[in-house]
């Protein structure tokens, strides 16, 4: 008998979504799990009848409301469902106190961690939403028919009703003596939802969001703005009332959702009595894009300070394709050198927006803005170019043609074909001319973007490699790491975040520890290091005690443009020494 975790289990029990949960049973059927207060009062029933010794008994009461003509039909498919002889998604009657109500319910499986698949069963009363429209136009003086100020999908009034009546709901706020909030939510990355669950399985979640907010918002104006977005003005009754309602409303749209959705991004102002319905959706909307950059939180109210960011982010996303066409985005190159000898090994290409206006605006502004208007991928493919285009610049200058390491977002992967677009930029600048092959091209992945790879995602990974670029991960160590990494992927080098580093010496030394662990690790598996963050010498003797191959930091080599070592090359000012390719292949011989 399967059991769910009793935090988890109270979680889906105290939904209002009338829905239930069946496991396997000691006696090789299955029983009911998780059955939700929704549900409860669906049927009129106590989880005291449900749950313990489930019997023949206990399984006709699912079906003594069902209308006669339809009982036969509805255990059977119930029965095959849970056979995997069949989908659910079935409509039937059930008797009510006010009569018969047509009801639709739908099933899917989900498999849990340690493997044990259940199904989730969730019913909808098509009657009771009716009425629950009613009761929403009564409260909101709307029409049934008016498609003016009604959202057809959910019911909810539309953007037309809340710029017509906002200013009003505002000022009956003011006028009780209390505060408006305004909030504005959308849902996290419904495109992909739609893509992997399909548009029907989509407007679903959008219904279903819908009657989560009403039902935990019930004295607020609810209102769909537009595609996935909401809004709400409520009375603010302090923070820890919104954030409690919030995170209701996101666990709640989590746990009852078909498949598997991130969740809701929320936008919170908190206005005053001389507030505007435009200044409220505004800075909520401010707040509501400048979700993420606290990776932790899901939700922000505004502040002044918001305004500043806001309109810094948007200069970036408003001037990133003239900074790429007027290449004020450069490419910085960084040495990484093999420990045992000194010399530099290859170079990793980092993206420099010196911009003529801003000045230098850095990574850490340019690349969360472009990871959340999802352009990482043009500006990834932009680096792998500029770095193709300058093959021709050192080989004519008579460098040596080092290998270039290039960082490439998990979000790439959900956009484009990586392995196609990478391969047209290689053949446009016909790279074999200069005597070298695509091994010479890195592509760094992170691990956390590994974390959370889709199947379309490993099938790109394995593809780098059968092309013949090099493949390695970036960043390992920097959060809650997985081993799995060493075993899942074909990769040619773990590159260990500078936190790891830095920090040898915190909590008894423990990194020194782990990442010993780890280089040998990875060493028996066949797999090449690399460490981040070397920055003094006592650090570069750790890393060659320990057997790791490459480093990479301000000890050796600051970031700078190709424009720069030229300069140093032609004043004859000395440059690092660098592997010459004879070099390294003995290197790798001696390493294997």
């Amino acid at each position: 008998m399967y059991k769910l975790p009793e935090e988890i289990k109270k979680s889906y029990e105290s939904l209002i979504v009338p829905m239930i949960i069946m496991g396997p049973s000691a006696s090789g059927g299955y029983e009911p799990l998780a059955i939700s207060d929704g549900f409860l009062e669906f049927h009129s029933l106590s989880r005291d009848e449900l749950y313990g010794n489930y019997n023949e008994r206990e399984k006709e009461i699912f079906f003594e409301k069902v209308h006669p003509e339809e009982k036969k039909k509805l255990r059977a498919i119930s029965l095959d469902f849970l056979d995997r002889k069949t989908d659910y998604d079935i409509t039937f009657r059930v008797r009510m106190e006010d009569g018969y109500h047509l009801i639709h319910s739908t099933g899917y499986w989900q498999t849990m961690e340690d493997g044990t698949d259940l199904a989730f069963l969730v019913y909808n009363d098509v009657q009771k939403h009716e009425n629950k429209f009613l009761e929403i136009a009564n409260k909101y003086k709307l029409f049934q028919k008016d498609d003016f100020y009604v959202d057809a999908l959910t019911n909810l009034p539309n953007l037309n009703y809340v710029n017509k009546n906002g200013d009003s709901k505002i000022k009956e706020i003011v006028e009780k003596g209390k505060t408006p909030v305004f909030i504005y939510i959308d849902i996290d990355s419904m495109q992909s939802y739609n893509r992997r669950y399909g548009v029907k399985r989509g407007d679903d979640l959008l219904y279903l969001v819908a009657n989560i907010l009403v039902a935990e918002f019930h004295h607020g104006l609810v209102a769909r703005i537009v595609s996935d977005h909401f809004g709400v003005i409520d009375e603010y009754d302090g923070e820890e009332d919104i954030v409690s309602k919030i995170e209701s409303v996101n666990s709640k749209v989590k746990i009852s959702a078909f498949g598997t959705t991130t969740g809701l991004n929320v936008g919170i102002y908190v206005g005053n009595k001389n507030v505007s319905l435009t200044e409220s959706i505004d800075h909520a909307i401010r707040a509501n894009k400048l979700v993420g950059e606290d990776l932790k939180k899901y939700y922000r109210f505004y502040t002044v300070e918001d305004d500043i960011l806001y309109n810094h982010q948007r200069y970036i996303i408003e001037n990133f394709d003239k900074a790429m066409e007027k290449g004020w985005i450069k490419v910085f190159y960084q040495c990484f050198l093999r420990i045992e000898t000194g010399s530099g090994m290859g170079f990793e290409a980092l993206a420099r927006w010196i911009d003529p206006e801003k000045g230098l605006i850095k990574p850490d502004d340019f690349i969360p803005a472009l990871e959340k208007y999802h352009l990482m991928h043009e500006m990834d493919l932009y680096m792998f170019e500029m770095v193709c285009k300058e093959v021709k610049i050192r080989y004519d200058e008579g460098l040596p043609l080092l290998p270039v390491s290039i960082n490439f977002s998990r979000q790439d992967f959900d956009y484009i074909d990586v392995i196609e677009e990478i391969n047209k930029i290689y053949d446009k600048y016909d790279i074999d001319q200069y005597g070298i092959d695509k091994s010479y091209f890195i592509i760094e992945i992170t691990e956390q973007g590994l974390a959370k790879a889709t199947d379309k995602f490993y099938e790109q990974l394995r593809k780098i490699r059968e092309n013949g670029y090099k493949l390695w991960v970036d960043d390992f160590g920097s959060g809650y790491s997985s081993l799995n990494v060493f075993s899942s992927f074909d990769i040619d080098l773990i590159k260990f975040d500078m936190s790891l580093l830095i920090n040898l010496d915190a909590h008894n030394g423990a990194n020194r520890v782990i990442l010993k662990g780890m280089i040998d690790v990875a060493h028996e598996l066949g797999i090449h290091t690399l460490c981040e963050g070397m920055e003094t010498e006592e650090q570069k003797k750790f890393l060659l005690s320990v057997g790791c191959e490459l480093g990479q930091g301000y000890l050796y080599h600051k970031p700078e443009g190709l424009d720069t070592i030229l300069h140093r090359l032609h004043q004859d000012i000395p440059i690092p020494k660098w592997e010459s390719e004879k070099e390294r292949i003995a290197q790798d011989n001696n390493w294997k």
